[in-house]
């Protein structure tokens, strides 16, 4: 099942997704949603992000074929930061050129966790519950920014900038993450195309460890880091995040 959110008629709405067609929910999406028999066309509305997070979680060397390549050891425990509400941005939407940086800025094809229900302290073999479904993810950087200043890894303002939290554009709740390949265009042109298999950390093991740090609350993301294919983009790119069974993330970068 995909579950998506849009604006229609000046009214927001959310639903699911069949063959081009949304049915329309009432209620909340993670608690109590009730279909109607209300329908509307996907291409009659604006897409917005499939969910409202409170926060974003972006993480860091969680692919054995990216820690290779840049002879990183494997982390004991998943490494991540926050990406805060200004970024989120929705698939069809344009990323913006910063204001106050020229530096190189990357794209970064991801899976993304959607988070269902409230979770504090959960166990690995819990973890599942607390998982809604899976979203696709581009966890846009300001690369330049991370090392700039030599006393301070500025993770938070590389990656924070408005517009770089970008993910949809469906919820997939019925999908075996393992299964599947996540695959980054760059102008029509492939970058990334790798097994969400790789994974270091497999997201019933990202939810639980982040769990036990801070509380997860329902609609909250976490970007499950990036694998080898990560590049640079110029103004008037277009960037395609693509995970089969889940949909396109498409956006132009202006």
């Amino acid at each position: 099942m995909h579950w998506i959110r849009f604006e229609h008629a000046g009214k927001i709405g959310f639903g699911t997704l069949h063959d081009g067609v949304i049915r329309i929910n009432e209620g909340n999406m993670f608690e109590d949603s009730r279909a109607t028999d209300t329908t509307v066309p996907l291409a009659e509305v604006t897409l917005l992000t499939p969910c409202v997070p409170g926060k974003m979680f972006a993480l860091w060397n969680n692919f054995h074929a990216l820690a290779a390549k840049l002879n990183l050891t494997p982390p004991p425990e998943p490494l991540y930061l926050l990406k805060a509400p200004n970024s989120f941005l929705a698939g069809g939407q344009t990323i913006r050129v910063p204001a106050s940086y020229t530096g190189k800025v990357v794209y970064e094809g991801e899976l993304g966790i959607v988070i269902g229900k409230r979770a504090s302290n959960v166990s690995e073999d819990d973890a599942a519950k607390y998982i809604f479904g899976y979203t696709c993810t581009n966890d846009v950087t300001a690369a330049e920014i991370i090392q700039k200043d030599p006393t301070f890894a500025q993770w938070t303002r590389a990656k924070g900038f408005d517009t770089f939290g970008v993910f949809g554009p469906v919820i997939a709740t019925e999908v075996n993450p393992l299964d599947l390949s996540v695959k980054t265009l760059l102008d029509g042109k492939e970058r990334q195309n790798y097994p969400v298999s790789d994974m270091i950390f497999k997201p019933a093991q990202i939810v639980s460890l982040i769990s036990r740090d801070m509380t997860l609350n329902p609609g909250d993301v976490i970007s499950c880091g990036t694998s080898v294919g990560v590049g640079s983009m110029k103004p008037g790119s277009k960037v395609e995040v693509i995970i089969d069974g889940i949909g396109t993330l498409s956006n132009e970068y202006k």
